[in-house]
C-alpha cells in the first residue's frame, strides 16, 4: 500500500510504512474484529509534507464549532443514571465511569459526556469494546477529527492516529535519560487555527508495570495564581508552535521552521464558561508584546505552577481496553516512560478540533463558579478591586 498525501501538493519524503511484524496480539485481535485490513501492512502513513506552505493549506479556513457540552443538560442525568458507578479520582480533575460502553451512547449522553469532560478535564472508561471506526465516529460528533500530516494512521480510517511506541522508536530512539516525545508536559495541536478540543485515546495493549499518564488542570493552575498576577496575563496572547518543523519553500536554506499561531494565554471554555490557563512547556514559545527575557520569566513561572502542583493533577494507571477522553483546552498531559520501553504498548487516538480560543475578562474561575472559594480568597479578590480593607 503506497502512502498517499492528505493534500495532493504534499511530496513524500519519509521512509516506507512498517509491516505488522511485532504488533501485539491484543492489538491484532481488536483491529481484525473491527474489520481493519492488515494485509498490506500496518500502520498506514499519509505522505509527509516537506514544505511549510503545504501544511498551512491543509486547514486554513475557519469553521463554526458547536460544542456538544454547551448544549448538554446540566444535570447530566441521562449519562450518570445509566452508569453503574461514577468516581471522582481527585478533587479538581479526573472521573472514572463504569458500566457504560462508549460505542452505545445516545446523542444526549454524548452531549452530557462532553460537559462532564469540560467540568472534570479527563474522564476514563475501562473495559471498552470499541473499534477504531466507532472511535472516529465519536470524534466526528465532538468536532473535526484531525488528520495529522506527520503521524501514522489506522488503514482505511484517516483521523485515527496510531500510538505505538515501538514504531516511534524506529524514528527517535527513546531511553531513560531522553524518553519519548509524549513524555513531557504538553497539550495537543496548539498550533492549529482551531486547536484541539476533546481527545479520545483507547489503549488496547499496555505495559504490566508503569506507563501511566498524568493530566493537570488548567482551571486549577489559573487559580493557583494570585488575583494580581492573573491581571498581568489576562488578555495577553502568545505564540504557539507545532511539534514538527518544515522547510520554507521560498527560502529552504533558512532551515526548518515551525508553524506558529497566536492564541490567548488564558481561555474560556464554551461549555463551562470558566477561565483556564492555556500554556505548555513544549509548544508555547513566547508572549506577544514582551521582550524574550521578560516572556521567558513569566512563561517558565506559569509552566512551573502547572507542572509542580500535584494537588491539581491526576495520575492514571491504564488497563487493557481502557479509553481516556480529555479536553486539551483545559489540560496538559504527560505520558510516563517509566516502563522503559520493555513491554509492548499500543493505542489509537482521535482528536477533535474545536473553536478558536477566546478570552472573556468577565468569566469566573472554576471554584468561583462552584462557590468553593474560602474567606481569605474572597477577601483577596475584594482587595484587588477596592484596595486594602
Amino acid at each position: 500500500m503506497a502512502p498517499a498525501p492528505i493534500d495532493e501538493r504534499i511530496i513524500d519524503v519519509a521512509e516506507p510504512i512498517k509491516d505488522t511484524l511485532g504488533l501485539p496480539e491484543t492489538t491484532v485481535y481488536r483491529l481484525k474484529k473491527g474489520g481493519v485490513d492488515l494485509s498490506k501492512g500496518y500502520p498506514y502513513r499519509p505522505a509527509r509534507p516537506l514544505y511549510l506552505q503545504d501544511v498551512l493549506e491543509i486547514r486554513k479556513k475557519e469553521w463554526v464549532h458547536n460544542d456538544a457540552g454547551a448544549r448538554a443538560d446540566k444535570s447530566k442525568s441521562a449519562l450518570l443514571s445509566a452508569a453503574s458507578k461514577v468516581t471522582d479520582l481527585t478533587t479538581h480533575i479526573g472521573t472514572e465511569i463504569e458500566g457504560l460502553q462508549l460505542k452505545d451512547l445516545t446523542d444526549q449522553q454524548k452531549d452530557e459526556l462532553a460537559l462532564l469532560i469540560a467540568e472534570r478535564s479527563v474522564v476514563f472508561f475501562r473495559n471498552q469494546d470499541i473499534s477504531p471506526q466507532q472511535q472516529l465516529e465519536l470524534g466526528k460528533y465532538y468536532g473535526v477529527p484531525e488528520v495529522h500530516p506527520q503521524v501514522p494512521q489506522v488503514p482505511g480510517e484517516l483521523g485515527v492516529t496510531v500510538i505505538w511506541p515501538d514504531l516511534q522508536a524506529t524514528e527517535r530512539q527513546a531511553n531513560f535519560r531522553n524518553p519519548g516525545g509524549a513524555s513531557r508536559w504538553h497539550s495537543d495541536l496548539v498550533h492549529e487555527l482551531q486547536p484541539a478540543g476533546i481527545t479520545h485515546l483507547h489503549n488496547d495493549t499496555v505495559p504490566p508495570v508503569g506507563g501511566d499518564t498524568l493530566w493537570a488542570s488548567g482551571y486549577a493552575a489559573y487559580e493557583k495564581l494570585s488575583p494580581g498576577f492573573r491581571k498581568i496575563i489576562d488578555g495577553r496572547q502568545a505564540v504557539y508552535r507545532s511539534a514538527h518543523a518544515y522547510l520554507d519553500r521560498e527560502n529552504p536554506s533558512a532551515g526548518p521552521k515551525h508553524i506558529e499561531r497566536v492564541h490567548p494565554l488564558v481561555r474560556v471554555h464554551p461549555a463551562t464558561g470558566w477561565k483556564a490557563l492555556w500554556v505548555n512547556r513544549a509548544m508555547t514559545d513566547r508572549i506577544i508584546g514582551l521582550d524574550r527575557a521578560e516572556s521567558d520569566v513569566i512563561l517558565n513561572y506559569l509552566y512551573d505552577v502547572y507542572e509542580s502542583n500535584v494537588d491539581i493533577q491526576v495520575r492514571f494507571k491504564w488497563t487493557p481496553g481502557t479509553s481516556a477522553l480529555w479536553d486539551n483546552r483545559i489540560t496538559i498531559h504527560n505520558a510516563s516512560w517509566d516502563y522503559g520501553g520493555r513491554h509492548p504498548r499500543h493505542g489509537t487516538r482521535v482528536t477533535s478540533l474545536a473553536e478558536k480560543p477566546v478570552f472573556d475578562p468577565s468569566a469566573p474561575t472554576r471554584r468561583e463558579a462552584l462557590g468553593l472559594l474560602d474567606a481569605s480568597e474572597i477577601r483577596e479578590q475584594e482587595e484587588q478591586i477596592d484596595g486594602p480593607i
